[in-house]
């Protein structure tokens, strides 16, 4: 592979990292931190973060040459364990990023520790929590150790190997929390086995119940001593794991969440497992053993001689080879071994000098192709990075499925595809084959694959569908001419499809179109399915109305949204198919209205129907009169013609005499016509109906000569109507009278006293002289004796009481006469002393201020004035001031002009002094002057102005004229200044 195109780049990163304290022997990494172990028991740690290295000698105070056998840090690069190994044994010491002294384990004074397990979900920089230490001789130990308190918290034996006591020489170590507390799972190498453990409480518990139980191992032929387990982190938790064991690299799936049981009954957190053979990685026909490894998202980095194999783990393939620029004193040894860096996403190699950094360039861009190659699709698909990649495994997975003739699902996946093949291209692949039920899907699954915005295509495509659906419904149909089960149920099934492929396009198909394919086709029932999708309301109903469907086609038209001039347009071909269903259907249909289903419901009454049958449309117009109140004059009139032709004239009657306007302040009681009633009624000779029309018309006399026809009854029942016309309700009787005499079929004697007794039913209003003349001229006086006697006797006491009348109007003349001759003669004493009400001036001594004035007759110096019977008195000018100011203006006006007219007037000569008018005078005899001052008069003194109807108004006004404004702000108490008021001091008393 190019040197651009590789995914995996070697740097040198640290030429001489050990500073002269002896050579490199082993080194981990976590966080950007890079721990050393030397030769001379030094432990050197470089912080790439912050630019910072340090060393600590652990050898001191211990004789001999001392080395470091193994060191380790945690993935936050904060905590250190580091075992050193000499003459004088061995010992482990643990230390932290902020110490610069370390902390001997006491405890595990002579035990090599070559493994260490880390809790990564709950380590701290400031506490390790749990930490599993393996050692040589196949023991597993916890410890736990906080920053502050400088020395470990305990450090507790676990587990023991007994069956076959190896070293343990890779630990692992995951937790999850579950629901009733911690579950750890922990993975365990030895140069032979691979160890897994799992269990809920604490490790303690965990390892103490395998006393009781069987150790989950895996067990690999061969034995290596540098044997090692990785596991690879993504966001914080293992994915997978890989083993260096004897046989080669053992690896498999994590599953932390799996309840899978293994057959000795543990529980197994590991999947799809494989060995990747070393036969795969040697040049030759001997297999190389690695003497490291690390492992990447796709990939192991096996560290073989002086050079590192990255070996793809999907395909096991060597995909690249790196190699490492040593100097020469070290080239010698060769690298010693691989460590990673999870946290930052490196990998290091180092050899007894230097450090080298190994960085990952996107490793996954070429997985898409791997896991193609394998036929492992979904997983391809899953690391495609851009759509021409995917359009190739889709071509793959089509290619493939065409092979082996499997259309459909070939066609599945040529739908996904937009780059790599055209549409045409894809289109003929199938219609060469003759495939149209593949055509078909693929032309379903290129919808659905395609973007809204592309509509015209869109349109095409569904059209393209739509008359393959129909092609499939018609072969089906032909090859089941036998109507076999199995063709019947194809046939609804793809009926069933169709339908639903219609009503999910339907926004995108263009009506016209569609519906002339399914007529060509001759699909009616489709036609009227995607007509009622498209909200053709007017198609579906016809076509109901066509097959008869009357209740189906009423219930398209009660939809909300379909047009109320469809009710009016099928409304005589639904009363004519199901008149119940239909006139149901209008009284449940709001805002309908009852004028334009008139033709509907005229057609259908014209048709003949039995006696029994209920008549829908009478029926329709009662509710519609009734219950809705309609008004419209067509509506009465086709009722009372419907109700006309009816043999019971009940029902006509009632109707006539309901008034469907009461209530209401204006406007007619009734809305029919009555001019096209009668003449109605009368064709259909309902003679009863006719009369109530003639009296409802005030056309007494027709009523009355109608109902004589009928029934007599009748006839005096519509006389006695007659209430405000006393001459007409006679004349109604007398022929009423007529009509019973003449046909009076008895003897003489019993038809005359039969008409003297429908006499005492006329209350009186006819007398025996008025029906004498409707006998013949033969009829014997003697039978009529007893009814002019009665007759003669009301005439008597009309007289007398005439005469009475008459006497009592003679008395009451004689009395109006007397009144008015005393009433000449009337007159009342005043007082000397006596004052005008008005200006509190005496009555009988006045100055020249009223001399003589407007007419009036004075005597002597007196004034002219009036005296009321109550007592008061007025001067005549004082009176005139005080009405004019107290009446209204129009009065006040008329008042004034009658005193100018006479006082212009008053010089004229007078006839009579006293202003008064004799016996015999009449009042059209006065002169003028005369009249107006009667005028006067009445005006001013027609009452006391103290005692009558002016004093009562009077109370109503206000105390303040509001031409008295300027009076009323004068007596305002307005604020001093404060500064000018005094005080006044009252004498005390």
């Amino acid at each position: 592979m190019e040197q651009k195109r590789q995914v995996f780049s070697v740097d040198l990163l640290e030429r001489y990292a050990a500073k002269g304290r002896g050579v490199i022997t082993c080194m981990t990494a976590g966080n950007d931190v890079i721990v050393l172990g030397t030769s001379k028991g030094w432990i050197i740690r470089h912080d790439f973060g912050v630019g910072d290295s340090s060393d600590i000698d652990l050898s001191a105070g211990r004789p001999g040459d001392q080395s470091i056998h193994r060191v380790f840090v945690d993935p936050g690069g904060s905590h250190c364990i580091a075992t050193i190994v000499g003459p004088g044994g061995a010992d482990t010491f643990y230390t932290h990023a902020k110490w610069t002294r370390p902390r001997l384990l006491s405890k595990l004074k002579g035990l090599i520790v070559n493994a260490v397990a880390w809790n990564r979900q709950l380590i701290t920089e400031a506490s390790t929590r749990e930490v599993i230490l393996g050692t040589d001789n196949g023991q597993l130990h916890e410890i736990a150790v906080d920053e502050k308190d400088k020395r470990e918290k305990y450090i507790k034996f676990l587990f023991e190997l007994k069956e076959l006591p190896e070293a343990f020489t890779g630990l692992q170590m995951e937790t999850a929390n579950v629901i009733n507390g911690t579950r750890y799972y922990v993975m365990a190498v030895t140069p032979t086995r691979l160890y897994s453990y799992t269990g809920i409480g604490s490790l303690e518990s965990v390892f103490a119940s395998y006393v009781d139980r069987t150790v989950h191992f895996t067990e690999l032929p061969g034995d290596i001593a540098n044997s090692e387990l990785h596991f690879f982190i993504n966001q914080r938790r293992a994915v997978y794991f890989a083993w260096l064991s004897g046989a080669g690299i053992y690896h498999g799936g994590l599953n932390f969440g799996a309840q899978h049981s293994s057959p000795d009954g543990d529980q197994n957190f590991v999947e799809n497992k494989a060995l990747l053979s070393y036969s795969r990685l040697g040049e030759g026909t001997e297999a190389v053993k690695p003497s490291s490894m690390a492992v990447s998202e796709f990939h192991f980095l096996l560290l073989i001689g002086n050079k590192v194999k990255v070996v793809n783990r999907i395909s096991e393939q060597i995909v690249e080879e790196l190699y490492f620029d040593q100097a020469s004193d070290a080239a010698s040894r060769g690298i010693i071994g691989l460590c990673s860096d999870a946290s930052a996403g490196l990998f290091y190699a180092y050899d007894q000098n230097s450090i080298f950094q190994v960085s990952v360039n996107d490793e996954g861009r070429d997985m898409w192709k791997v896991y193609l190659d394998l036929k492992e699709y979904a997983a391809a698909l899953a690391n495609c990075r851009d759509a021409l990649q995917k359009d190739q495994v889709y071509l793959v997975q089509a290619e493939a499925a065409f092979s082996t003739k499997d259309f459909l699902r070939a066609a599945s996946f040529y739908a996904k595809i937009n780059y790599v093949l055209s549409f045409e291209e894809i289109s003929l692949k199938f219609i060469s084959m003759g495939e149209q039920d593949a055509l078909r899907t693929f032309l379903l699954r290129k919808l659905d694959n395609l973007a809204k915005d592309d509509t015209c295509q869109i349109t095409m495509i569904s059209t393209w569908i739509t008359e393959l659906y129909l092609d499939k419904i018609n072969r089906v149909l032909l090859e089941d001419e036998g109507a076999s089960e199995k063709g019947a149920l194809e046939y609804q099934s793809i009926i069933k499809e169709f339908r639903a492929f219609l009503s999910d396009s339907k926004d995108v198909l263009d009506e016209a179109t569609t519906m002339k394919l399914l007529k060509s086709y001759g699909r009616v029932d489709e036609l009227v399915f995607f007509a009622n999708l498209k909200e053709q309301h007017e198609i579906v109903v016809h076509h109901y109305i066509q097959q008869g469907e009357a209740k189906k086609a009423l219930q398209v038209l009660q939809k909300p949204n379909v047009p109320i001039d469809l009710q009016y347009k099928f409304a005589p071909d639904l009363i004519m198919l199901d008149a119940y269903e239909t006139v149901e259907s209008w009284m449940t249909t709001k805002d309908l209205n009852p004028r334009k289903l008139i033709p509907a419901m005229m057609r259908y009454s014209s048709e003949p129907h039995a006696k029994n049958e209920t008549h829908e449309v009478i029926k329709y117009l009662e509710y519609s009169v009734h219950r809705l109140q309609n008004e419209d004059p067509g509506v009465h009139n086709l009722l009372l013609s419907l109700y006309a032709k009816q043999e019971d004239e009940s029902s006509l009657l009632r109707f006539l005499q309901c008034k469907f306007g009461k209530g209401r302040s204006s406007g007619p009681e009734f809305f029919y016509d009555p001019k096209y009633a009668l003449r109605l009624c009368l064709k259909e000779k309902r003679m009863r109906a006719c009369v109530h029309i003639y009296s409802m018309m005030s056309m007494h006399e027709e009523a009355v000569a109608l109902a004589l026809q009928v029934d007599p009854e009748l006839a005096m029942a519509e006389a006695d109507k007659v209430e405000d016309d006393e001459e007409l309700r006679k004349k109604l009787w007398l022929m009423v009278a007529k009509h019973v005499i003449e046909q009076e079929k008895g003897t003489k004697r019993e038809n005359i006293r039969k008409a003297i007794a429908f006499l005492k039913e006329t209350d009186g209003l006819l007398k025996i002289e008025d029906i004498l003349p409707f006998f013949p001229d033969f009829a014997l006086i003697d039978d009529f004796k007893e009814a002019i006697c009665s007759s003669l006797e009301d005439y008597n006491e009309q007289i007398e009481n005439l005469k009475q009348e008459m006497n009592d109007a003679t008395h009451g003349a004689d009395n109006i006469r007397n009144d008015i001759s005393a009433l000449a003669q009337r007159y009342a004493v005043i007082d000397r002393d006596e004052e005008c009400g008005v200006c509190r001036k005496k009555i009988l001594n006045v100055g020249r201020d009223y001399q003589m004035s407007w007419g009036y007759t004075s005597a002597g110096s007196m004034a002219p004035f009036y005296v009321f019977p109550c007592g008061h008195a007025f001067h005549a000018q004082c009176l005139i001031t005080h009405v004019t100011g107290c009446t209204s203006q129009m009065q006040a006006e008329y008042i004034l002009d009658l005193q100018k007219r006479l006082t212009l007037l008053s010089n004229e000569p007078r006839k009579d002094s006293s202003g008064g008018l004799s016996e015999e005078e009449p009042l059209t005899s006065m002169t003028p002057l005369e009249k107006i001052r009667s005028q006067l008069d009445d005006a001013i003194a027609s009452e006391c102005p103290f005692c009558g109807d002016l004093m009562i108004r009077e109370i109503s006004l206000p105390f303040i004229l509001p031409e008295e404004a300027d009076v009323a702000a004068s007596w305002e108490i307005k604020p001093h200044n404060p500064g000018m008021q005094k005080s006044l001091s009252l004498p005390a008393y």
